[in-house]
C-alpha cells in the first residue's frame, strides 16, 4: 500500500473500530431476541469470529487483494 493510503487509513482506524463494536452490538440485540438469557461474553467472542470469517471471505473475493 503507498504511503498516502496508509495515511489515510489511520485517519478512519477509529472509526472502524466503532463501526466493528456497532456490528457486534446490533447481531448480540439480534441474538438476545432469540435466546433471552444468553451468555454475553460466549455471543460477543461467537460473534467477532463471524465478522473474522465474513472479513477473510471479502478480502479473498477482492481481485488482487493481499494481506497487510
Amino acid at each position: 500500500m503507498a504511503k498516502m493510503e496508509k495515511i489515510e487509513i489511520e485517519r478512519h482506524r477509529e472509526q472502524l473500530t466503532e463501526d466493528v463494536k456497532r456490528l457486534v452490538d446490533k447481531y448480540r440485540s439480534i441474538v438476545e431476541w432469540d435466546v433471552p438469557e444468553v451468555d454475553e461474553v460466549a455471543a460477543d467472542r461467537l460473534i467477532l469470529s463471524a465478522i473474522r470469517f465474513a472479513l477473510d471471505g471479502v478480502e479473498s473475493s477482492l481481485s488482487g487483494s493481499a494481506a497487510p
